[in-house]
C-alpha cells in the first residue's frame, strides 16, 4: 500500500491530468461546498469541484451556457462594503462582535490584527492555525482579516477564505460574514439569509479542525456574526446568526460525499474536462460522471442547464424535483410514472404505485375518461384525452 504522501500526489496529478495541460485549478469556495453539501449523490459536481474544474467554462464548452454567478457591480458594492467595515483596524467590525455576540466582555479598544500573508493556500492555512494559536494564548480580542483554513472534502483538502475570524479576550473563536444585501428594520430576505448561514456553517467547520489541533481545543461559537448595511445606508450593521442546524447538516451530508479518488478510478484513462476539447469528447467525459440534477441545482450549479436537458431527455423523475422523487420510490422515470398509474407496470402493493392509481383514477373521473380507455391511453399530465369536456 502507498504512503499517504505518495498517494495525495498521485490523487493530485490525476486531478491535474482531468483538469486538462496547464489548466489552473479554479479554488472550492464555501458557497460552492455549501451547494455540494446539499446534493451529496452527484459525483460530477464533486469530482469537478474538487479537481477546481470550472464549470462556468465548461458549461459554455458543451453549448449550455449559464447565468449563474454574481454580476460584477454586485461584486464591486460588496468589496466596496467590506472595505469600509474593515477600515481603522476593523474597530467597526469589533464593536458589532462585541455588542451582538459577547456583550460582556470587555470592549474592544486595542485588538490585535496580525499578518497572515504567507505562499501558497497551504502555507497561509498554516499561518492561519498559528496566528489563532496566539491570539487565544495572548488574551484579549483579535482580528484575523481573510484567514484561510482548510477542510477535508472527500479525501482531498479545500481551501476557504472567510471574510474574518474573530478571537474572543475568553479564547473563543467566531465567524464572521460580511454581506452586501441590506438589513431592513432589523431583518433581512430570509433566503439570502439562509444561504449565508449554510456558508458560515462550512466555515464553522473549517475552524473546528484547526481548533482541533489545539491544546487546549478552543471553543468554536456556533453563533456567527452577519454584517450587512442598514436600511438604504451603507452603514454596517450585524445580527447573530445560530448556525448548528446548517453545521450538523452540512457535516452530515460531507461525511456521505463517495472520495475523489474513487470517483477518478472510475473514469476512463483518457477522460479530460480541458475546455478546449471538442465538443462531442467533452460531452463524453462529463457524461461518464453519475449527476443528481434536481430544480435546485439551478440557483445553485454553473452545470445545471446542461444536466437538467439529460434529465429531460431521460425522462428522469429528478428533473421534477427531489420532493416528488422521494415519493414515487423505485420509479425512477416518467415513463415508469405513467406505466404504474395506468396499470401496465408495478406492484399493486407498493404504497407509491397505488397512489399513482388511484389519483388517475380520481383524474378519469374528473375528466369523464372510462377504466377501460384509461388502461389503453397514456394520459400525459396537464394533457385533456380525446372527447374530454372542455373545462
Amino acid at each position: 500500500m502507498p504512503a499517504p504522501r505518495t498517494r495525495g500526489t498521485a490523487l493530485r496529478q490525476r486531478l491535474a491530468e482531468l483538469r486538462g495541460p496547464e489548466v489552473p485549478p479554479k479554488a472550492l469556495d464555501a458557497r460552492a461546498l455549501a451547494a455540494l453539501a446539499a446534493n451529496p449523490g452527484c459525483e460530477r459536481r464533486a469530482l469537478l469541484d474538487g479537481a477546481g474544474v470550472n464549470k462556468a467554462v465548461l458549461a459554455d464548452a458543451l453549448g449550455s451556457p449559464s447565468a449563474f454567478g454574481q454580476s460584477q457591480f454586485a461584486f464591486m458594492r460588496g468589496n466596496a462594503f467590506e472595505a469600509r467595515v474593515k477600515a481603522d483596524g476593523g474597530a467597526v467590525l469589533l464593536r458589532l462582535a462585541h455588542e451582538r455576540l459577547d456583550p460582556g466582555a470587555e470592549p474592544p479598544v486595542a485588538a490585535s490584527v496580525p499578518d497572515l500573508a504567507a505562499v501558497g493556500p497551504e502555507g497561509r492555512a498554516a499561518r492561519t492555525a498559528l496566528a489563532l494559536r496566539e491570539a487565544t494564548d495572548a488574551g484579549g480580542w483579535a482580528l484575523l482579516d481573510h484567514p484561510m483554513l482548510a477542510l477535508d472534502v472527500a479525501g482531498s483538502p479545500a481551501f476557504l477564505e472567510p471574510d474574518a475570524v474573530v478571537v474572543h479576550p475568553d479564547g473563543t473563536w467566531s465567524v464572521v460574514e460580511i454581506k452586501s444585501f441590506p438589513m431592513l428594520d432589523g431583518s433581512a430576505d430570509p433566503a439570502k439569509v439562509g444561504a449565508a448561514a449554510r456558508q458560515s456553517a462550512v466555515y464553522v467547520l473549517a475552524l473546528e479542525e484547526v481548533a482541533a489541533r489545539i491544546t487546549p481545543v478552543p471553543e468554536v461559537r456556533h453563533r456567527v456574526l452577519l454584517v450587512c448595511p442598514k436600511d438604504f445606508t451603507n452603514l454596517p450593521t450585524a445580527a447573530a446568526l445560530d448556525v448548528r442546524k446548517q453545521r450538523a447538516v452540512t457535516r452530515r451530508q460531507l461525511a456521505r460525499l463517495t472520495r475523489i479518488e474513487e470517483i477518478a478510478d472510475a473514469l476512463p484513462e483518457n477522460a479530460c474536462f480541458a475546455p478546449a476539447l471538442p465538443q462531442e469528447e467533452l460531452t463524453t467525459a462529463v457524461e461518464a460522471l453519475p449527476a443528481s440534477y434536481a430544480p435546485e441545482c439551478l440557483a445553485a450549479c454553473e452545470l445545471a442547464f446542461h444536466c437538467r436537458a439529460r434529465s429531460r431527455t431521460e425522462g428522469a423523475v429528478t428533473s421534477l424535483g427531489r420532493a416528488t422523487r422521494a415519493e414515487l420510490g423505485g420509479l425512477t422515470t416518467v415513463d415508469d410514472v405513467l406505466a404504474a398509474a395506468h396499470g401496465r407496470a408495478g406492484d399493486p402493493d407498493d404504497p407509491a404505485v397505488a397512489a399513482l392509481r388511484r389519483a388517475a383514477e380520481l383524474r378519469a373521473e374528473a375528466l369523464g375518461v372510462s377504466v377501460e380507455r384509461r388502461k389503453t391511453t397514456a394520459v400525459l399530465p396537464g394533457s385533456v384525452p380525446e372527447g374530454a369536456p372542455c373545462r
